[in-house]
């Protein structure tokens, strides 16, 4: 399990690195970042520059942050990706749901 994570607090921006695997063994580290009785950030990066690989854990962990963060109000960018990961993104809709650069 990798994950770095990064709170611009002027910016109230939190950005999460994640390793070679975005899946369900950062779930807890994710849970903790984000979610849980933490306040949501004004905004989010998800950096897949490293990620070679996620499952179907990690596209439900981005679902529950986007609900968490505001739902269509939330501003979560998703940065990074290879063309494979931009590939299962698009596939299961993620393009319409958080900004993918």
């Amino acid at each position: 399990m990798h994950l770095n994570i990064h709170h611009d607090t002027e910016q109230d921006c939190l950005t999460l690195q994640f390793g070679e695997h975005f899946d369900f063994t950062v779930h807890r580290a994710f849970h903790d970042a984000c979610l849980g009785d933490r306040k949501p950030a004004r905004s989010y990066i998800m950096d897949l520059a490293d990620v070679g690989s996620m499952d179907s854990s990690a596209l439900g962990m981005l679902l529950l942050l986007r609900e968490h963060a505001g739902g269509d109000r939330a501003e979560i960018r998703i940065v990074n990706a290879g063309s494979a990961l931009r590939g299962t993104l698009r596939v299961a809709g993620f393009d319409k749901l958080f900004v993918l650069h």
